[in-house]
């Protein structure tokens, strides 16, 4: 029996005792490798890691879904106590970024201090992600994922300047996945590419394996009716066991999914950990929240 795990160190929602903060941090044990899936802004994982007893100095692989200030903040933090660590994203999760509302822009790119740190790293150690990589032969990272239905965009007013002129493609995003013995386990940071396109396009980089459990943040929140319901129509049609939406998803399309898919979907939280297990042709699923089951 093999038991490998995801745990959300970082979220909006917390379990008892634990730190909520806008952002989102994973931390996945897979066939020996111990990853680090985005770190938040930064404060939640430095008080949540230690009580989970998360001990981040054992990360070999720091991926980074994209570089907004909410996934990469910790990035500094992390770099500064785990000497063995490898990072992982695109180029262009580096850049300069605004999002504007109402004519007021705001930075929302990597830190200085995370910017520097990936800056200092040693170039053996850092590798930019433009296409698909494997990290181990079950674990995989898409680099640019495709853009292919005409109903997903990037979920917001999202520029590379603070005059607007020029529109942020975000397409620095990718997603991690996991073949497990149940199928595809897929994290995704904010799924900016399009939650249904980022499924899709691993689903391809695995001959069209099964999906078996979807976690992370799905940017959903400003979504359009149009867009949910096709999302959720999508989801259906890829029949996951397990959807665990986290940190920017949104309240409104958090219902809507458990209204569709019921018993499958599992709202997250910092503290809970989903753990894939394949014994004797068994299949054991479920989400675990700070001394409780969800």
């Amino acid at each position: 029996m093999t038991t490998e795990s995801a745990t959300i160190l970082v979220d909006n929602r917390a379990g008892a005792g634990l730190v909520a903060e806008r952002g989102l941090a994973l931390w996945l044990q897979s066939g020996g490798r111990r990853i680090l899936f985005d770190t938040g802004q930064g404060p939640a994982l430095a008080a949540n890691a230690p009580a989970l007893r998360v001990d981040l100095r054992d990360c070999d692989a720091l991926v980074l879904s994209h570089g907004h200030y909410d996934h990469t903040g910790g990035v500094s933090q992390v770099l500064g106590s785990a000497d063995k660590v490898h990072i992982y994203c695109h180029p262009a999760a580096l850049r300069p970024r605004y999002s504007i509302r109402d004519g007021m822009p705001r930075s929302i790119g990597m830190p200085p201090a995370s910017a520097a740190a990936v800056a200092k790293l040693p170039v053996d150690k850092l590798h930019w992600v433009e296409q698909p990589v494997w990290l181990s032969e079950r674990i995989g990272l898409t680099g640019v994922i495709p853009r292919e239905t005409d109903y997903e965009d990037t979920g917001g007013p999202f520029f590379l300047d603070r005059e607007a002129r020029e529109t942020d493609p975000i397409d620095d995003d990718l997603a991690l996945w996991v073949r497990s013995d149940e199928g595809l386990v897929i994290c995704v940071g904010c799924g900016h590419a399009g939650l249904v396109n980022t499924v899709r396009s691993v689903q391809r980089l695995n001959d069209g394996l099964r999906v078996h459990a979807i976690i992370g943040g799905f940017h959903l929140g400003s979504a359009s009716e149009q867009r949910l319901s096709q999302t959720v129509a999508a989801l259906r049609s890829l029949e996951p066991e397990v959807v665990v939406p986290c940190h920017c998803t949104g309240e409104k399309a958090v219902a809507l999914l458990q209204r569709s898919l019921g018993e499958r979907v599992l709202p997250g939280a910092s503290g809970a950990t989903y753990r894939w297990v394949a014994a004797d042709g068994e299949h054991h699923v479920g989400l675990r929240l700070a001394g409780g089951t969800t």
